[in-house]
């Protein structure tokens, strides 16, 4: 077992690791990105990457208080499902009630990667693995359907 400390460390240490094997990657745009907090530009839509001692995750967040306004936004990005399942050749978990780490209500959109624990360093090739093409994947889908999601919040 790890102390806080240690585990926060080893936990900060992962995330500068991405970092620094993602920053020559430039965005769909081509301009520069901070990938581990990538920023939307949109409030309410946080796209967020976390890992455990068990998993590890990427998500599209939908955070706004108002379930019906959280809901519309929801429902726009189903209206681009095909895309988004085209874009990251893969599909994704879509729910439209969660509750994040803190209880708040959110809607969801995201992929798990189970069996890896980012407190064991040999697993980071893979946690690297799994965040990097999806996070990429996730820019350009982004990139295409931002304005869309500008203009209805």
């Amino acid at each position: 077992m790890y102390s806080k400390e240690e585990a926060a460390r080893l936990k900060q240490q992962f995330w500068i690791s991405l970092g620094q094997y993602m920053k020559p990657v430039p965005a769909a745009s081509g301009s520069t990105v901070h990938w581990v907090s990538y920023k939307t530009g949109v409030k309410n839509i946080i796209f967020k990457m976390d890992v455990t001692n068990k998993s590890a995750f990427i998500a599209i967040q939908l955070t706004h208080s108002d379930a019906d306004i959280r809901h519309l936004i929801f429902e726009q990005f189903e209206e681009f499902k095909l895309m988004f399942s085209n874009t990251l050749n893969e599909d994704w978990d879509w729910i439209k009630d969660s509750t994040d780490e803190f209880g708040k209500t959110i809607s969801q959109i995201s992929m798990t990667l189970n069996q890896v624990s980012v407190f064991n360093q040999q697993h980071w090739p893979d946690l690297i693995s799994f965040f990097k093409p999806r996070i990429i994947a996730l820019d350009d889908f982004w990139d295409n359907v931002k304005p869309v999601f500008e203009d209805l919040v």
